[in-house]
């Protein structure tokens, strides 16, 4: 346990880490200050150090994590003409998934105010599912202009597909995780076809 009054480096990281693993291992019911700070080595009262309230916290994780998977894909575009586009739309299907895609979307979807925060923020511009669609998007519209996509694609509703279907398996669970991958593969496959 961490000693009191002695700050704790990276504290919002390891409390965020260790609600992961909670859900993991927990799901969204057992998702409680006092498991979250046990699971992180710290004391119960650091999580309301941080964040208003569990509420709080569980948006600020969602977002945060949203916030990561936009970063990570935000380069998409940049690789067009570059490997192949099945492998590159799908290594970034996949970002979206994430590991704990679908206990974060429980933990959120559990939680009336929780759903509210993280909606609000996305219609503020934080980044969220619209920032990876439209990061797709533009890759395959590149792509396109390169002669790797199909001229006829309506790459937009490529891209909505594609975040539309992973969305669906987030917030479902609708295939066992070791599934997931491989539904996303098949999904960009049927999707992209070859010029």
């Amino acid at each position: 346990m961490s000693p009191r009054g002695v700050a704790i480096p990276d504290a919002r990281e390891r409390l965020f880490e260790a609600a992961e693993r909670v859900l993991a291992r927990e799901g969204a019911a057992g998702l409680t200050n006092r498991a979250v700070t046990e699971e992180a080595g710290l004391a119960k009262g650091l999580l309301y150090s941080h964040f208003a309230d569990l509420d709080d916290f569980v948006a600020q994780l969602v977002l945060d994590r949203f916030e990561a998977i936009a970063e990570e894909v935000r380069a998409l575009p940049e690789r067009a003409g570059r490997g192949e586009v099945r492998e590159n739309l799908t290594g970034a299907a996949l970002a979206l998934l994430g590991t704990n895609g679908a206990a974060l979307a429980a933990a959120a979807l559990s939680r009336g105010e929780v759903a509210r925060r993280v909606r609000e923020a996305w219609e503020g511009g934080a980044p969220g599912p619209g920032a990876v669609e439209e990061a797709m998007a533009r890759y395959l519209e590149a792509e396109q202009r390169l002669g790797r996509v199909a001229a006829d694609a309506d790459c937009p509703m490529l891209a909505l597909a594609v975040t539309g279907t992973v969305h669906h398996l987030r917030m479902h669970g609708s295939v066992q995780a070791a599934d997931g991958p491989e539904s996303v593969r098949r999904l960009v496959a049927a999707l992209v076809a070859a010029p």
